[in-house]
């Protein structure tokens, strides 16, 4: 295994699990399993519970992969924050509509669905991150030999 994909699977594992630790706290006792009414818009508990925790690893997650895993990108900080964030808006739109579909149409448990949904967006957002967010640029002619072990 390529040391960036183990520092990727070890960051984003890590992160993964702080976010559905939040989550099931969300979930569970700061929503309290009700619906959470923002003023202006209402969230069903597992939605609200989503966007809860997707608050506290976005800011991990960008400073992990930034320092961490894809320390060889020659972006500027601030446009690498900006891909982040989008990559990021996308995968959590992912995300809720898979947990939107588990829950409320195939009647999943929350935790349990949003489980399923971090598996699949876990694998969207490694391919977005090294080859969007992260990249690094090669020179002509130049192969990444990492990528064929």
């Amino acid at each position: 295994m390529p040391l960036q994909t183990f520092k990727y699977a070890a960051c984003g594992g890590a992160n993964s699990v702080l976010g559905l630790l939040n989550y099931w706290l969300g979930y569970n006792f700061i929503f309290d399993k009700r619906i959470f009414d923002f003023g202006f818009m209402a969230f069903k508990p597992h939605m609200a519970a989503l966007f809860y925790s997707s608050t506290i690893t976005f800011l991990i997650g960008f400073i992990l992969n930034k320092y961490i895993v894809f320390t060889g990108s020659y972006l500027r900080g601030r446009i690498q924050l900006f891909r982040y964030f989008l990559s990021f808006s996308i995968n959590l739109v992912i995300n809720y509509l898979m947990l939107k579909m588990l829950v409320e149409y195939f009647h999943w448990k929350p935790v349990i669905s949003q489980v399923a949904t971090i598996l699949f967006v876990i694998c969207i957002s490694y391919l977005t991150q090294k080859h969007f967010t992260f990249r690094i640029h090669k020179k002509p002619g130049e192969t990444d030999f990492t990528e064929l072990h």
